[in-house]
């Protein structure tokens, strides 16, 4: 189930909006860390999806 706040966004969309280029965002479909699905032709991506491929990077106070 999609949530409230989930956006479906085209791969170029979904790139922009991570300031990533769309050939990274089809980099991580293809190995399985960014969830996708088809639409007839096109290919979008839940902006639910992209939130949880983000990670924080620790800082040294986390060693």
């Amino acid at each position: 189930m999609v949530g409230e706040g989930s956006r479906w966004l085209s791969i170029p969309a979904a790139a922009s909006w991570v300031s990533l280029s769309a050939k990274t965002i089809r980099r991580r479909i293809a190995a399985g860390d960014l969830r996708a699905y088809r639409c007839g032709k096109t290919i979008r991506v839940k902006t639910d999806d992209l939130e949880a491929m983000v990670r924080p990077v620790p800082s040294a106070r986390d060693w």
